[in-house]
């Protein structure tokens, strides 16, 4: 697969774990199959920076898809509570992330590439309120596609270093990059308190109820 690294400078050579341990999935190299969405990575300095072009093997590696059938946002929700380190906030139950990591965080210390949603800030937010219990588990699914994130595709594993190759890097303008990307982010916003003002039905599942009820990793109800 090609894919693309926004950075404010040229990377020939990735480095294994040289990134934040609280990234979204830890330790790796964050990259995205979306060249334009690289570009508004590269300028959230308000600098000008690039589209680091890669060509990345999959073969023989172990893959994590974390937006395939076989997981449920709550993964996702479990993984960016183990990372984030800003979630111990007064806003946030410590409870329920605790319950979120007893029950739905996966190991991921198996899997050579991880692939799933980037929590940018406004997605971040979203997430925050559904562990605060302010919106339902369907609504954090629907907000979760309003900005039209796509996924990421990030290395964890030296192996799946050795399987990326540098191709090229494209400019990214910070004047037309930055301003897109706050476009995107307000337009998320404004959807999100769109989709806020829609009535929930009775049998909508929030983070209390999933506590109270014991709700589980395979459940139907998280379908």
């Amino acid at each position: 697969m090609i894919v693309y690294h926004g950075s404010d400078h040229i990377i020939k050579t990735p480095v294994y774990n040289g990134s934040k341990r609280t990234n979204d999935y830890g330790y790796g190299f964050y990259t995205t199959e979306n060249k334009e969405l690289a570009k508004e990575w590269a300028c959230s300095g308000n600098t000008d920076g690039y589209a680091n072009i890669y060509e990345l093997d999959l073969g023989g590696l172990d893959v994590l898809r974390l937006n395939s059938p076989d997981y449920n946002i709550l993964n996702w929700l479990a993984i960016l509570a183990k990372h984030r380190s800003y979630w111990q906030s007064g806003s946030i139950s410590e409870e329920a992330k605790k319950y979120l990591q007893d029950n739905f965080f996966i190991d991921l210390s198996p899997y050579d590439i991880i692939i799933g949603y980037r929590a940018d800030d406004s997605y971040f937010s979203f997430a925050q309120d559904f562990v605060a219990g302010t919106i339902s588990l369907s609504k954090l699914s629907e907000v979760m596609k309003l900005g039209k994130l796509g996924e990421q595709v990030v290395l964890k594993s030296k192996n799946a270093f050795k399987q990326i190759r540098f191709i090229d890097a494209e400019h990214a303008d910070s004047e037309t990059y930055s301003e897109k990307k706050i476009i995107r982010d307000r337009e998320a916003r404004q959807a999100y308190r769109m989709a806020r003002k829609t009535t929930e039905g009775i049998n909508e599942l929030y983070m209390l109820d999933i506590m109270r009820e014991g709700i589980k990793n395979g459940d139907s109800r998280l379908r």
